[in-house]
């Protein structure tokens, strides 16, 4: 297949910088609403990028579950790779691919644990088949085979037939406190529009970059 004549002509209506919220957890909250609104493939998708001790970088799709103005919060298990990385080394980036809409968003900052309590309040909303899925994974480690994880499934579904599904110590949240926050917008002949925040303490500069 020749994959050299793929390409999507965008039409977006141009983005100026007046129309740029001056804060972009409230530009961000816009454009999510907007992105649920299109009714978009899981909106609250979003990309994760770590890096380990050789720098090497990983990435893996995790899902948002929690933003405000101190950041994005994901969920996961404390003995994963990204985990045991962002141990190593708190650096990490995310994006937002809403391909449908044509647009990007990308945040690089630090991430570090939420408490525990947050933790346990986000834990006690998720389906019960859920909360009984974290206790089951050993997220990243070697799997001899499927059938091993459905034993253990009926094994937990034993342990905790009667009553909640306690929240495991081995699981909880990150939140990645931003640095900068960039919002790109595809438009036509790939010029497109990109707008940069970055945190300049105790507030934000914002610049139009370069498609």
């Amino acid at each position: 297949m020749d994959i050299k004549g793929l390409r999507k002509e965008y039409t977006n209506p141009v983005l100026t910088r007046e129309m740029m919220a001056p804060d972009p957890f409230d530009q961000f909250t816009a454009w999510f609403d907007e992105a649920c609104a299109a009714s978009l493939t899981e909106p609250n998708a979003m990309t994760l990028a770590t890096v380990d001790h050789d720098g090497q970088p990983t990435l893996r799709t995790v899902l948002l579950k929690i933003f405000d103005r101190n950041g994005f919060v994901f969920f996961t298990n404390y003995h994963s790779r990204k985990a045991r990385q962002i141990k190593e080394n708190n650096r990490v980036a995310l994006l937002f691919p809403w391909i449908g809409m044509a647009r990007q968003v990308t945040v690089i900052g630090r991430a570090g644990k939420i408490n525990m309590a947050e933790s346990a309040r986000y834990f006690a909303s998720r389906p019960r088949s859920s909360q009984l899925g974290a206790w089951i994974s050993r997220q990243s480690s070697v799997l001899s085979s499927r059938q091993l994880l459905m034993m253990e499934l009926e094994r937990m579904k034993a342990k905790f037939l009667k009553g909640e599904v306690p929240l495991p110590d081995f699981w909880g949240g990150y939140r990645v406190f931003p640095d900068s926050i960039e919002f790109w917008q595809g438009q036509s002949s790939r010029l497109h529009d990109r707008f940069l925040y970055r945190r300049i303490d105790p507030g934000w500069t914002i610049e139009r970059l370069a498609p």
